[in-house]
């Protein structure tokens, strides 16, 4: 059940997140955006990380760390808020739903990883959802610039690859210790950026109260806060689970629309609603094996 919750809570903070990012990367650009949420996400955390320093003495796989950091943080943050360049948040948005099967495909290439066909038929069903939810106007996805819906299924492999290296290789990390890696991986690669491309996050930034909003949004609750609930689907459940909320996101973007914008809730959304959670729950459902079925029968 606990699974269930933070996957609804993650989707609700991220579908709010691509709101911010839209705000910030006219300002910040697009590394002084990624700069600013991990760096923001980092400070959130820090007191948490502290009550766990212990941890540090044990040995720790940098190398890991920093791929996920890498790949999960700094890469795709780039190209999202490089995407929203180009194109609005929501097509951003439906586009990231496109992660989960990205990550069953490269856990079926890359990691050995047999899924189901009942698994596939969930992702196909979330999918169905999410065009549910566009109305089945899946053309609309190609009127904007080829560049930004390029740079968003980039993002979306360089999720589902950081999803299945975190589950082969960082089962044993405690979570706070790898979100906060990964966030200071992610702003380095912000602050790279920014050098590389010379840019700057404007000092007046700072003094724009709507700004303050979107950095403590995005970077506190989008970054900080979300990760912990990220990687503890991760740990708990599978990385298919984990990316799964992307599904979600259309949907609670909806939701903020409707709770902040009276935006009304359609037929569409409720359908969508019913077949993206019926495509969750056949994608992560595990049959009980014939073993564990006697077990119970014992038990009983």
């Amino acid at each position: 059940m606990k699974k269930y919750i933070a996957l609804v809570g993650l989707s609700l903070i991220w579908g709010l997140s691509f709101v911010f990012i839209k705000y910030l990367v006219g300002s910040a650009g697009v590394w002084g955006t990624v700069f600013l949420r991990c760096s923001a996400g980092v400070l959130v955390l820090l007191p948490f990380l502290w009550s766990k320093r212990d941890d540090f003495k044990k040995q720790i796989p940098w190398k890991a760390l920093a791929i996920v950091g890498v790949f999960n943080a700094g890469v795709p943050w780039g190209l999202i808020a490089l995407s929203e360049t180009q194109i609005n948040s929501n097509t951003a948005a439906v586009l990231n739903a496109m992660t989960p099967i990205c990550t069953a495909v490269i856990g079926f290439v890359f990691f050995s990883i047999v899924l189901k066909k009942q698994q596939w038929i969930g992702v196909l069903l979330g999918f169905v959802g999410v065009l549910v939810i566009m109305e089945f106007q899946v053309g609309t996805l190609f009127t904007d610039s080829l560049v930004g819906i390029g740079t968003m299924v980039v993002a979306t492999i360089c999720y589902g690859f950081s999803s299945q290296y975190t589950k082969r290789h960082l089962q044993h990390m405690g979570i706070l210790i790898v979100a906060v890696c990964t966030l200071v991986v992610g702003a380095i690669v912000g602050a790279t950026g920014m050098l590389v491309t010379g840019s700057a996050v404007p000092f007046d930034l700072f003094t724009d109260s709507y700004a303050l909003i979107a950095i403590v949004g995005l970077g506190c609750l989008g970054s900080g806060i979300a990760h912990l609930l990220f990687f503890f689907m991760v740990k708990e459940a599978s990385a298919e689970f984990a990316t799964s909320v992307t599904y979600l996101i259309p949907l609670t973007a909806m939701f903020w629309g409707y709770v902040l914008l009276d935006e009304p809730v359609s037929h569409n959304l409720v359908l969508g609603l019913i077949c993206i959670f019926g495509g969750v729950y056949l994608a992560t459902r595990k049959k009980k094996t014939f073993s564990h079925m006697r077990k119970a029968e014992k038990v009983s």
